[in-house]
């Protein structure tokens, strides 16, 4: 797989250096063309390592890949920032990119003892094949899902637009996928310990469900109400046209770990094919939304967004729900709850900013107490179960760091 996965990022790489003429002149940008023939050698870069990082996920072992990626992405930060500070402008940006996949591919070599043999071992390579080909191409066909509202909207609207837009994406990216990421990647190699015991599986996933969208639900909703004192507090005046993408969008955002939990269960019971299935319905489906952002707007493409999701999560649910007894009625009865909550307290939290006349940093400082303030007088009155669950590993992690200090 190491070197079936190298093949494939040269020729990925190859195919973006011979387009990237072509993709210039689409968007009518000279400069894009020199960008995706360099920023493209991530594509390489990043191959070294996906072996390393899926055998570390097996191992459950997050401690070496946190290691990882905080020490390469405080490299190449620093690195960027003194290249960006000098004066290279959107190159720093570039050199940021290819210096934190080349320094984490570094690492996983230097820290994992894990290395390829000098050959290519076919019958290995069918078997894992016959699994993750469906896998890739549903990873393929979602990618080029979710980068297609950047075509879109700059090549039919303004580059402020553009700008608007994905810097309110960029928020909700940072929070929704980073949940649903490392969700994925801990839930996977744990379900896949139990799953031909489906009773063990429902009742296991059914936990994890529950625990990821009660975090899901407080940040996304929270983020949806504090959005106008967030973005003026963090990037300036200049960007409150994105709070309102942003609003719209952490809605989006909030069904991300609810697909992935789903999807989750595909894989642990082989069903790549269902997998794969469901991401060509799914992209069809998705075809209206990208019509109603060229012909009535950004904002109502959003609003379509949200509407897709809904009916995606459910599609996704019925498949696993056949797969294990779980079915979406189910699911939906099981988190609407802790949604209902989040929502109600970001409610309250959204109307401070109407309510009192202070500066942006102040509010927002404001409205994060507000909240966990809430959050915490609501959780003990009812003895939310997730609640305990989380304040449990904190109340151990405190015993855990204490007991250490005295031993030492």
């Amino acid at each position: 797989m190491f070197f079936f996965n190298l093949g494939i990022s040269v020729t990925v790489y190859t195919l973006l250096y011979f387009s990237s003429k072509h993709i210039s002149a689409f968007f009518n940008e000279p400069l894009l063309e020199s960008l995706l023939k360099v920023l493209g050698l991530g594509i390489i870069l990043n191959s070294f390592s996906i072996v390393q990082k899926a055998i570390l996920t097996k191992e459950l072992n997050f401690k070496l890949q946190t290691k990882v990626a905080i020490a390469a992405s405080l490299i190449s930060g620093v690195i960027s920032i003194y290249l960006a500070f000098i004066g290279c402008g959107v190159w720093s940006l570039v050199t940021l990119t290819l210096l934190r996949f080349g320094f984490t591919s570094f690492f996983l070599w230097f820290w994992s003892d894990w290395r390829p043999k000098r050959r290519f071992n076919s019958s290995s390579f069918k078997e894992l094949f016959s699994f993750g080909s469906k896998l890739l191409l549903s990873g393929l066909i979602d990618t080029i899902y979710r980068n297609i509202y950047y075509v879109i909207i700059g090549k039919y609207f303004s580059v402020n637009q553009l700008g608007y837009y994905t810097r309110a994406d960029q928020f909700k990216i940072m929070s929704s996928q980073n949940i649903q990421s490392v969700v994925s990647r801990v839930s996977f190699p744990v379900l896949s310990s139990i799953q031909n015991d489906n009773y063990r599986l429902k009742l296991a996933y059914k936990k994890i469900i529950r625990n990821t969208m009660l975090l899901t639900f407080m940040v996304m909703i929270g983020m949806a109400a504090i959005a106008d004192s967030l973005i003026v507090t963090l990037i300036g005046d200049k960007w409150i046209p994105s709070v309102e993408y942003l609003q719209l969008l952490c809605f989006v955002g909030m069904f991300y770990p609810l697909h992935a939990l789903n999807l989750n269960i595909l894989k642990v019971k082989g069903r790549t094919d269902i997998f794969l299935k469901l991401e060509v319905i799914k992209k069809i489906i998705a075809v209206p939304v990208i019509l109603i952002g060229i012909f009535y707007g950004i904002k109502n493409m959003i609003i379509a967004m949200i509407i897709n999701s809904i009916i995606a999560y459910y599609l996704n649910s019925y498949y696993s729900g056949k797969l294990i007894g779980y079915n979406f009625k189910e699911q939906v009865k099981d988190v609407f709850p802790l949604f209902l909550l989040a929502f109600t307290i970001s409610i309250t939290v959204y109307g401070l900013g109407y309510c009192l006349q202070l500066s942006s940093v102040i509010m927002l400082i404001l409205q994060i107490f507000v909240s966990i303030i809430l959050y915490f007088c609501l959780f003990e009155l009812f003895k939310q179960k997730e609640y305990l669950y989380f304040k449990k590993i904190v109340i151990d992690k405190i015993s855990n760091y204490k007991n250490g200090r005295k031993k030492l």
